[in-house]
């Protein structure tokens, strides 16, 4: 019988990583975190390039920055070893530690453990492929279990680093894009007054992206509030000008242009009401 991975952490037969919050490993007792600011650092850019070689040149630098002590590797080596007894002592019955030394540098290997941003992208590849096959409903539940796996900014306080930056940039853009589709399998859905709030959240959260003004406008609109939707769009030109120097973009400006005409129709081909 195959077991789940709560029963596999339970008997501390595997690991599990997180990172799309506060970087923490779960084995078989309580959560553990690393106080070490350094150390964390150290297994931040590990967790963001696992089953991958990081040179130590290249962890060096997602540590110390263009100015590294002289002594740097000869840190980074007690660094490892105290990382490794950290993973240890997190739980799992393995004698093994996952951290594996390479001619260039060090490697965090996964094998049979767990990292939540593989569930998160396993869901978000079938809830958009639920949303593509027109069963919003689906799509929707899928796309939630998604979301609630983020449990606040990936790696968080360790995104400075090259190799962190770019990382922590992908996932933030990926979680923005399950959004987005979320976002319109309820507008697909005729769900629009469920998701007013939580647009209205999310154009203050992120001022610059226009996916989310064209939403909330089409939202407040099949809510019968023309009024409030024409509004969204003018806060979005003023931000967009003051930011950027910029006029919203031309789907933007056309979606107020049905609105003022009163020829805005829905994405799925019937009349917005």
């Amino acid at each position: 019988m195959q077991l789940s991975i709560r029963e596999r952490l339970a008997r501390g037969m595997t690991m599990r990583y997180e990172v799309l919050g506060p970087i923490r490993v779960l084995g078989s007792g309580e959560p553990s975190f690393i106080s070490a600011r350094k150390i964390e650092a150290l297994f931040a850019a590990l967790l963001a390039r696992c089953d991958q070689v990081v040179t130590t040149d290249q962890l060096i630098r997602e540590i110390w920055g263009e100015a590294p002590p002289k002594r740097a590797t000869a840190a980074l080596h007690v660094y490892i070893s105290q990382l490794r007894k950290f993973l240890k002592a997190s739980g799992g019955l393995r004698t093994r530690s996952p951290i594996v030394t390479r001619p260039l540098g060090y490697m965090l290997r996964i094998g049979n453990d767990e990292i939540d941003v593989r569930d998160f992208q396993s869901l978000t590849d079938r809830g958009t492929d639920l949303y593509h096959r027109a069963e919003y409903g689906e799509a929707i539940l899928v796309l939630e279990r998604a979301l609630q796996i983020w449990r606040g900014s990936a790696l968080a306080n360790h995104q400075e680093g090259l190799i962190t930056y770019a990382y922590t940039t992908w996932l933030e853009e990926s979680r923005l894009e399950c959004t987005e589709t979320l976002l319109e399998a309820y507008l697909k859905m005729g769900r629009h007054r469920e998701v007013v709030g939580r647009l209205y959240a999310l154009t203050t959260e992120y001022p610059l992206r226009e996916s989310f003004y064209r939403h909330l406008m089409q939202a407040l609109y099949r809510a019968d509030r023309q009024a409030d939707a024409l509004a969204v769009y003018q806060t979005a030109r003023t931000r967009l000008q003051d930011e950027l120097g910029l006029e919203p973009c031309e789907t933007l400006r056309q979606l107020n242009n049905d609105i003022l005409a009163g020829g805005f129709y829905a994405a799925d081909g019937g009349a917005a009401a």
